[in-house]
């Protein structure tokens, strides 16, 4: 992807396949590598700190604080009086945090509240006055448009509708081949409209105006939509309770049309209190759920999605992702992701690439997706050392299955936790999250076992070298079932007997007929 400009840069060294050279190290993505970002909406106020891979950043430090600033805005037209207190509290600490935190100045953005409400110039600049935030007030256009980014700092070349519900507007953004197309915006956020005179009939004319609106003026086409905002994440977590769902990552989760109408069923008739307690919802999230249920029944309705993803990111990832050199949202954010976790914690960083070039012949037949998980599974293969050897198995799986990943669906977090979990243990019967892995196919899962063995195997065969000539090489002839195993004279004595007994496992996990050696030159 970024082949040329590396190579004008004089960085080409080696042949980095698709995935191009690593960005994490670039001076223009340091310049990312800890970045604050405050969001202040009409429900919350978030500060994201981002550090690591500029890419695929991790969460360094993020706070939330219910305010409800506009709460009563359609009634009376200013900002909630005790929200505007807990916002200014919010952002004094904000600002101090920054400070501590050694940060460049801090990003700020207002919403549907502040630009809506008759005192939300004065109060922004009260805010400014004490705090020396600067802080943007963003229409509803470029808030859908930052969404939008957002999604695709997780979902590169992401295609659908991007939907983002906060507490006092609802944006909707056109994605197509990774670019923000169509938006636009609509008063449909719980606040606005969840005490409107007339009750519940009053609120389904107010949702259905304003949808079949927005339904006019995006034309869609029926394709995914992205979900973006806490009350569509809070009603994805409880679509996972209604079905028992194993794992409760919400980034990157799917639901169908017929799923979402069920669990707005199920909330309907339920004890919220009682849900709220099991899914661990805040109290003021969970009263906007019953009305963002009913925006979002309309929603389904009115364009009739293939499909449903939630995305954990939206206007605070977009922000980031508007500070990114074009070269860096090219790249794929797992994979960068998981260079800079061996870059910091592996062992030998670099090997990661010999390994999968290594178990390479295993997947003459794997697809894109796949290679790319086959990729990931190396460079993260040895990152979890430091931890007693009686638990890097789980380690591994618990680490990749719920870490703050992108570019990574459910079906694929398993699968790299179990291929990382075979790069430690044989088995995988009777571990306590042993149900997740009906997520994936046997076939799919007899595939991570492979990977994994292959990779047990592969660590066996270091060797003290400077250049980047192999000290092994696999090849597999499908015709006669035979899978070879090539040495260098100088790496044959790494071929003892734990590392025969592990190509003998590889060996019958890939259903091999023959397994033998060679030595010499590769």
């Amino acid at each position: 992807m970024d082949g040329q400009s590396d190579s004008a840069q004089g960085e080409n060294r080696g042949d980095w396949g698709p995935f191009g050279r690593p960005l994490f190290d670039d001076p223009k993505a340091r310049r990312l590598a800890r970045v604050g970002v405050v969001d202040i909406g009409s429900n919350s106020v978030r500060l994201v700190v981002f550090d690591g891979a500029a890419r695929s950043p991790a969460y360094f430090y993020n706070e939330k604080v219910m305010c409800g600033l506009g709460a009563g805005l359609t009634e009376t037209g200013h900002l909630n009086v005790q929200g505007k207190e807990r916002c200014l509290s919010a952002m004094a600490r904000f600002k101090a945090l920054a400070i501590g935190m050694g940060l460049p100045p801090l990003t700020a953005v207002a919403t549907a509240a502040m630009r809506d409400a008759s005192d939300g110039p004065a109060f922004r600049a009260q805010i400014e006055r004490e705090t020396g935030i600067k802080i943007w007030v963003i229409d509803g256009e470029e808030e859908a448009r930052l969404s939008a980014q957002g999604v695709l700092l997780g979902w590169p070349g992401a295609s659908g509708m991007v939907c983002d519900i906060g507490g006092s507007s609802m944006e909707l953004a056109e994605l197509s081949g990774g670019q923000v197309g169509k938006r636009h915006t609509s008063p449909l956020g719980p606040l606005r409209f969840k005490d409107l005179d007339g009750g519940r009939k009053a609120r389904e004319r107010h949702v259905q105006k304003h949808i079949a609106a927005l339904a006019e003026k995006m034309q869609w086409n029926g394709e995914r939509i992205y979900l973006v905002g806490g009350s569509w994440r809070a009603i994805a977590r409880l679509d996972m309770e209604r079905r028992a769902y194993p794992l409760h990552v919400q980034h990157e989760y799917r639901m169908t049309c017929e799923d979402v109408l069920e669990t707005l069923k199920f909330i309907e008739k339920a004890d919220l209190e009682a849900l709220r307690s099991t899914c661990s919802i805040s109290s003021a999230r969970m009263s906007l759920v019953p009305y963002a249920a009913e925006v979002l029944a309309e929603l389904i309705s009115a364009f009739k999605p293939k499909d449903i993803a939630i995305s954990s990111y939206g206007i605070r990832e977009g922000l980031l992702y508007e500070q990114m050199p074009q070269r860096l949202r090219d790249r794929d954010p797992l994979i960068e992701a998981c260079r800079f976790s061996e870059a910091k914690d592996a062992r030998r960083p670099g090997f990661g690439k010999t390994l999968y070039n290594f178990v390479l012949p295993l997947f003459q037949d794997a697809t894109p997706m796949r290679l790319r998980l086959v990729k990931a599974a190396c460079l993260l293969h040895d990152v979890s050392w430091r931890d007693h050897p009686d638990y890097r198995a789980q380690t591994c799986f618990h680490n990749v299955t719920q870490a703050e990943l992108s570019g990574l669906n459910h079906p694929e977090r398993v699968f790299l936790g179990l291929a990382l979990l075979h790069r430690y243990k044989n088995k995988r019967d009777g571990l306590d999250f042993e149900p997740l892995f009906a997520l994936i196919s046997a076939e799919d899962q007899r595939r991570a076992e492979i990977l994994g063995k292959a990779m047990r195997f592969g660590a066996m065969l270091w060797m003290p070298h400077d250049d980047e000539r192999a000290a092994a090489a696999l090849e597999w002839d499908a015709d006669s079932g035979r899978l070879l195993l090539k040495l260098t004279q100088d790496s044959a004595p790494l071929f003892g007997e734990v590392a025969e007994a592990r190509f003998n496992a590889l060996g019958r996990a890939f259903g091999a007929q023959e397994l033998s050696t060679k030595i010499g030159a590769l």
